[in-house]
């Protein structure tokens, strides 16, 4: 079990230095995970308003 844990750490550690040595590799992850959650961006989002309560 210890075994399967350090490599995974390594893996971990392999792709983080990748993502920060390659922006577009960056930009192109941050796009799939955005496109997988269904939100663009946060700027984009509709905004509700609020109706007052009413009793």
């Amino acid at each position: 079990m210890k075994r399967n844990n350090k490599f995974m750490m390594s893996a971990m550690a392999l792709g983080a230095a990748y993502l920060m040595r390659n922006p577009e590799a960056r930009q192109k992850l941050k796009e799939q995970f955005q496109s997988f959650s269904g939100t663009s961006s946060k700027r984009n989002k509709v905004k509700t308003t609020k109706r007052p309560i009413t009793t």
